[in-house]
């Protein structure tokens, strides 16, 4: 049997433990009959832990008030999605909110998921990419510190060696199953024609979070050349989801080109510039402070959250 306990509680059992019996960690485990590694997953909690080793730790029974429940041997993934059998690792499963459609939407333009089968051990990864020299701000200190908020998982900052391409990815095979059942099916997202989910759509405050995303990674604005003139630019070479920003933008009041080139979409009227960085603007600076030069926007961040 193992004893599912309320979230930090399982920690707090084994270190209080350790410490009353002036324990080392090989010491504890060799106490407890188990592998020193193995043992240190339950003390990171990503096992839940033997009810035989629970009722050795707590001989007091000071911890039965925290029994959230007891599960068989076999007792698989919990309702809901936040635990698994083996060593998945724990997250949370947020429920949709602007934050969430916001994420879904820098996934659309500049992230993959990836979901890699193989003996024993599987690869289950989501990356988002961008260009170091101008994305750095927003994938460190806005999209990965989001990632880690929504899911309670932990984000790494990486970059691709002799290249100025970046990435932040989190490692989850609950969190690949559960954007998969949003809509985002791993692999290449061109091939399998991605496009905005429903629940996003349905919702309007939904549609601008996931707009914000989209044209924060996929999107640019710039002055045009030798004009007193501006544009915002999206870009993707996926038809199925430049209609679905189209169709979105349109839905919000905003007027903007057809899909022009085959894989681009423009606002360039001032009126409908003002229009997009009141209701959608941007959470990325490299966009941000170019609209600031504009002097049309209709706050200094760009947006109106």
């Amino acid at each position: 049997m193992r004893i599912l306990l309320k979230k930090g509680k399982q920690k707090e059992l084994i270190k209080n433990f350790k410490i009353k019996n002036n324990l080392t960690w090989n010491q504890l485990s060799s106490l407890l009959k188990i592998k020193c590694s193995r043992f240190m997953t339950y003390y990171n909690e990503d096992s839940l832990i033997p009810s035989r080793l629970y009722f050795i730790l707590d001989k007091d029974n000071k911890y039965a008030r925290y029994i959230i429940e007891k599960k068989g041997e076999n007792w698989g993934q919990e309702k809901g999605g936040r635990l698994s059998k083996g060593k998945t690792k724990m997250i949370n499963l947020p429920k949709e909110s602007k934050e969430l459609a916001e994420f879904y939407g820098a996934m659309l333009g500049d992230g993959n998921s990836n979901k890699t089968k193989g003996y024993k051990k599987g690869t289950y990864v989501i990356r988002i990419v961008g260009d170091i020299r101008k994305d750095n701000e927003y994938l460190t200190n806005y999209v990965k510190p989001l990632i880690e908020k929504l899911f309670n998982i932990g984000v790494r900052v990486g970059k691709f060696k002799k290249t100025n391409a970046m990435f932040i990815e989190a490692h989850s095979v609950l969190l690949i199953d559960f954007l998969e059942k949003l809509g985002f099916k791993p692999g290449n997202k061109i091939k399998n024609q991605l496009e905005i989910p429903k629940w996003i759509k349905d919702n309007k405050f939904y549609l601008k979070a996931c707009l914000r995303g989209l044209y924060d990674t996929d999107g640019s604005a710039y002055q045009l050349t030798n004009q007193n003139s501006y544009q915002i630019n999206f870009s993707n070479s996926n038809s199925v989801l430049l209609n679905d920003v189209k169709n979105g933008l349109r839905r919000l009041g905003i007027y903007c080109s057809e899909i022009t080139k085959g894989d681009e979409i423009n606002i360039t009227k001032k009126s409908e510039l003002r229009k997009f960085l009141k209701l959608i603007g941007f959470s990325n600076s490299k966009h941000l402070n170019k609209v600031k030069m504009w002097n049309i926007a209709p706050s200094s961040s760009g947006q109106i959250q």
